[in-house]
């Protein structure tokens, strides 16, 4: 049986903005974090491209990943994800490739398939996700030609080129897995935010995986929301910040995070919402959360968990992923 107390745990970040907060703090306190993750022993921390969020400073995430590295000694540091949608896989293999030889076998490159952000962010990076999504395929195929050269494209990408950079397939939903599974790629679920079909997804990424020089066997991450304080009743208390958030959202509304004390004035088919968006999200004190990181793991059968924790107070969020560091100890 796999044991919560021996598997990785890494963090996914997205340098979260708090009501009267500035970006720059936002940015510190990414800064801040990660020198405290490498420090309690994390295997990874991943930054996620955002766009046209108020409360989402990791838009810029490639600079963000090299600020990161260039502060810890020994965490493995990388994109959960680079939305390929928006970049060419050119650009982003010359991206990552340098990352890799500034930070050798740090760097992670994990790959999406959305935009990251609205209508409004599609136009304005002019991006055709009809064709974005049908094409997605042939651009993951062109980027690990990029990174390896094994085809020879005749595209040179230096310093990108034979860049030992491992690539991840992101996903919330069954096109992702299905193509992770036909790559032989590893495949990280997004439970964070669209849990509903994580069950499924695994099944098939596991069912169809076809071995590659890339990975020989079935290799999974899967990220979950996390709160975790020194009591159930504290942690519940700070979760309402994430979701109030996420209710903003569904409202179009600011999605900067507010005090925990902020009244959830929902209906019941907005409460039924959030409820399901935060299915797998993981809130207690430290036993509580041991539990249930535990359950996720049986359940899951995951390689390695993602952390993904937003409280309005920064003291806060640290607090909860030194917690759960302390599970491993």
């Amino acid at each position: 049986m796999r044991d919560v107390a021996h598997t990785r745990l890494s963090i996914l970040d997205l340098a979260p903005v708090s009501v009267g907060q500035s970006v720059s703090e936002a940015l510190r306190n990414t800064l801040a974090l990660a020198e405290y993750a490498d420090r309690w022993g994390y295997h990874r921390y991943w930054l996620a491209e955002h766009h046209n969020m108020d409360g989402v400073a990791a838009s810029a995430t490639a600079v963000l990943i090299g600020q990161v590295a260039a502060l810890t000694r020994r965490i493995r540091v990388g994109a959960g994800g680079v939305m390929l949608p928006n970049h060419t896989p050119q650009t982003v293999a010359e991206q990552f490739g340098t990352l890799e030889i500034l930070y050798p076998g740090r760097i992670d490159l994990g790959l999406g398939r959305s935009p990251g952000g609205d209508y409004a962010t599609m136009e304005a990076l002019r991006v055709d996700m009809i064709k974005a999504s049908r094409e997605f395929p042939e651009r993951v195929r062109d980027l690990l030609q990029c990174l390896t050269r094994r085809s020879g494209p005749a595209f040179s990408a230096p310093p990108g080129e034979g860049a030992n950079v491992p690539v991840w397939l992101l996903g919330s939903s069954l096109v992702s897995a299905r193509l992770a599974a036909e790559l032989g790629l590893p495949y990280a679920f997004a439970a964070q935010f669209a849990p509903a079909r994580l069950q499924e997804a695994l099944a098939l990424y596991r069912e169809r995986f076809q071995p590659s020089d890339y990975q020989p066997r079935p290799r999974v991450i899967v990220a979950a929301p996390v709160v975790a304080a020194d009591t159930d009743e504290q942690a519940r208390h700070l979760a309402r910040s994430m979701y109030r958030r996420t209710l903003d959202w569904a409202r179009g509304e600011s999605g900067q995070l507010k005090p925990p004390s902020t009244e959830l004035d929902w209906s019941d088919t907005e409460r039924a919402v959030v409820e399901e968006h935060y299915v797998e999200a993981i809130i207690g004190g430290p036993d509580t959360v041991r539990t249930g990181l535990q359950d996720l793991l049986i359940r899951t059968e995951a390689n390695e968990l993602l952390i993904h924790t937003d409280t309005y107070d920064f003291k806060d969020r640290l607090r909860s992923y030194e917690i759960v560091s302390q599970i491993k100890s």
